[in-house]
């Protein structure tokens, strides 16, 4: 929520970029990430500056070839993200983070209830799995996000947009019920009801949905 107290924590102006990371918040990424080789040659790369580069492209949805020359080189960039994609690196910095959030908020590390829901968005033919959203008629990608009831992202999974809300939502659960173990209640849209789901939920986490 926007508040005089709030919206000062959150200004960008000063930053060479909006999407750059002040120092506040990078002294709570750069522990996230994997520390340096012992063997082989030094590390040279600014690691700041590739999550910079990372998360420029992120705020400004370009491909990696516009990648402005300030930051390190896009193959480099490239290399890091996906060593850290592969290694769970992301995964991990954003359950610690959550964790700490949520007890700086005087809650449980681990929720207890979370809310699932879906949007479909228009993609290219390559890349990646495609399908046709015949609800929302879109041909594209669908990106499934459950969140705890604070909006803290739990984990998110991205498949053809063909794949109906009810049919996609195991996937998701699979994802989290070993790193969430306490999350029993979950709530959705109509889109998710029916017996099926529910029946799959609690077989595989002891989970009860509530649509």
């Amino acid at each position: 929520m926007w508040t005089k107290i709030t919206r000062p924590k959150y200004e960008r102006d000063g930053l060479r970029y909006a999407s750059d990371t002040k120092d506040e918040e990078w002294a709570l990424i750069e522990l996230l990430l994997p520390p340096a080789k012992a063997l082989g040659r030094p590390r040279t790369t600014d690691l700041r500056e590739v999550v910079n580069a990372l998360l420029y492209l992120l705020r400004c949805g370009c491909p990696w070839r516009l990648l402005p020359k300030d930051f390190p080189p896009r193959s480099t960039v490239q290399r890091y993200f996906y060593a850290w994609r592969a290694d769970g690196v992301w995964q991990e910095a954003n359950q610690k983070l959550l964790r700490q959030d949520r007890l700086a908020e005087g809650r449980n590390a681990y929720p207890s209830a979370g809310v699932i829901d879906s949007q479909s968005a228009k993609t290219t033919e390559s890349g990646g799995p495609r399908g046709f959203d015949a609800g929302k008629k879109v041909n594209g990608r669908k990106r499934h996000i459950m969140t705890d009831t604070g909006g803290r992202l739990l984990t998110a999974v991205v498949h053809s947009a063909a794949i109906q809300d009810r049919d996609g939502a195991p996937a998701v659960f699979d994802q989290i019920r070993s790193v969430f173990p306490d999350l029993k209640h979950v709530f959705a849209d109509g889109a998710y009801r029916g017996p099926k789901l529910n029946e799959i939920l609690f077989d595989r986490c002891a989970c009860d949905l509530t649509v």
